[in-house]
């Protein structure tokens, strides 16, 4: 068994992996994060500046507050309501439905102790994470180095790719190259073929 979170689930899977230690070994051969905001202070404040602050936060929103809406329908009062329809960037939605939600003090302390990179010297099955020294939501500079996790992980930091992009060849590209590789590590990482 192998498993791979892109994103936001690639933090949540390494924290998982960091947690568990040995342990992870009863569930799991190996697992990779793809583009994942491993510091999520640093992501989560990049994605509210600059150019980001007028393409991908809205964006996100969009999404994310009629979700916590359909929440609210459920379970009157369960936030504030009025604050939560005016939140314009995820520091402030974080703020008032996330962090309290699932019993962070704030959006600061959601975003600390929610982190996977403190913990990514823990992590004892085969572990690839890989990011794109251009992804628009991750800072480079917040990447974990080798010397910030165990020997088990392996850190994949291409130039280019994005945020789950990598598009490969001439023009339009195809996008194989990133999944064929992930999946060839992960093939023998977990002992699946020779």
């Amino acid at each position: 068994m192998v498993a791979v979170g892109i994103s936001l689930g690639g933090n949540a899977l390494m924290r998982w992996a960091a947690e568990l230690g040995s342990l992870a070994f009863k569930q799991v051969d190996a697992v990779a994060s793809i583009c994942s905001p491993l510091d999520l202070m640093q992501s989560g404040l990049a994605i509210g500046r600059g150019l980001n602050r007028y393409i991908y936060t809205p964006m996100f929103l969009r999404s994310m507050k009629p979700k916590a809406m359909a929440k609210w329908a459920q379970y009157p009062g369960l936030f504030d309501k009025t604050a939560l329809l005016a939140a314009k960037d995820l520091y402030t939605f974080d703020n008032i439905f996330t962090a309290p939600l699932h019993g962070f003090k704030d959006t600061a302390d959601y975003w600390t102790r929610a982190s996977a990179k403190p913990l990514m010297r823990e992590i004892r099955v085969p572990a690839l994470a890989l990011n794109a020294l251009n992804d628009p939501f991750i800072p480079a500079r917040s990447l974990p180095r080798k010397d910030d996790v165990s020997s088990s992980v392996t850190l994949w930091q291409p130039e280019q790719g994005g945020h789950v992009g990598f598009v490969q060849g001439r023009w339009p590209g195809h996008l194989r190259a990133m999944p064929d590789a992930v999946g060839a590590w992960l093939m023998k990482s977990a002992g699946l073929h020779k």
